[in-house]
This record gives C-alpha cells, sequence and structure tokens, in this order.
C-alpha cells in the first residue's frame, strides 16, 4: 500500500510539473486570433528592426463552414509571430489577397447564411487582421464568376480586379507572397 501510495504522488507530482511548463497563447498583434507560444530554444526569429512587407495570397477555402478556416486565423498566427518576436505592428505590411474557393471566407453574414445556413464565423477574424493594419482585397473576377457584388462581401473588404495582378502589381514592390 505505501508503494502504492508513493507511485500515486509521484505522478501527480510529474503531472502537476508538466502543467507548471504549460503555456497559454499569446496574441500581440491581433487580439484573439491566431495564438502563438513562446519557443524559448528558437534561434531562428523575425527580426524587430526590419519592414515585413507580405501579400498572403489565399486561395483555399474553409474545411467547415461553421468553423473559422484555418487559413483565415493563419494570417493572424504570422501576424502574432512577428508581433511575439519584437517586430512592432507599424512595421507590419501586409495584404490578402482573396480568391478561389477562399472568396466564401469573406462573405457578409446575410450572404453566408443564404449559402451555408449559418453565420460567418471568419468576420471577426477579418475584423481583428483589420483592427492590426492588415489590408483584406477580394478578386473581383473570383467574385464575378461566382456571382456575387461589392454588396455580398463584409465591409472591410476592398475589391482588386484580380488576384493575378494584385500579385504582379506588389511583388516588384518588395512585397513577400505567401500561398495559403
Amino acid at each position: 500500500m505505501t508503494r502504492l501510495l508513493a507511485l500515486t504522488a509521484f505522478c501527480f507530482a510529474l503531472f502537476a510539473t508538466g502543467l507548471s511548463f504549460a503555456q497559454t497563447a499569446q496574441f500581440p498583434l491581433v487580439k484573439g486570433f491566431g495564438g502563438v507560444y513562446e519557443v524559448p530554444d528558437a534561434t531562428e526569429k523575425p527580426d524587430g528592426n526590419l519592414e515585413y512587407y507580405i501579400l498572403v495570397d489565399m486561395s483555399t477555402g474553409g474545411a467547415e463552414n461553421a468553423e473559422i478556416s484555418r487559413w483565415v486565423d493563419n494570417v493572424a498566427r504570422m501576424m502574432n509571430l512577428h508581433g511575439l518576436a519584437g517586430v512592432p505592428n507599424e512595421r507590419m505590411h501586409v495584404k490578402v489577397v482573396v480568391h478561389g474557393p477562399a472568396i466564401f471566407t469573406v462573405l457578409n453574414n446575410e450572404e453566408y447564411n443564404k449559402r451555408f445556413n449559418t453565420d460567418n464565423p471568419n468576420l471577426p477574424v477579418y475584423e481583428a487582421l483589420e483592427a492590426a493594419g492588415v489590408e483584406v482585397l477580394v478578386c473581383g473576377q473570383s467574385m464575378h464568376a461566382r456571382g456575387f457584388n461589392r454588396d455580398d462581401l463584409y465591409p472591410g473588404a476592398s475589391v482588386a480586379l484580380s488576384a493575378l495582378t494584385t500579385v504582379s502589381t506588389y511583388v516588384p514592390k518588395g512585397y513577400t507572397v505567401l500561398k495559403f
């Protein structure tokens, strides 16, 4: 019986120690979305002194209509990872061009409800991204191909002529393209 008590105490201590190392997600630039964690032994990190010009080419749609798209949340994660490393918000110049199946993530609630019978779960993420200075551009070609107009989009989105011309315009300006 003493051994069982000792083993139980050991397991409890091990479990409690493990919990003390657990971290909670941090949201340094995009509040409430794209949670990230400290990695104390990371040797490669963003440089807080650089200006970051990033164009996210988002064409992948969400897996479940009632859940936040992991790709939309990944934009928030990318922002927060830079913030966690010490890059201030004013050094982050981020644009997201949404096209293809991802276009459904930028629909307003009314239009999203018509199609999927639920509110658009991505809108709070886009609003938090917008508050952090991210510009969301929607491919006008994808929009028209799917029968959408400007009024079908959430108010914070802007319409671009196309995703193709947005990429070809911003790459020569020094933007790095990330494909989601």
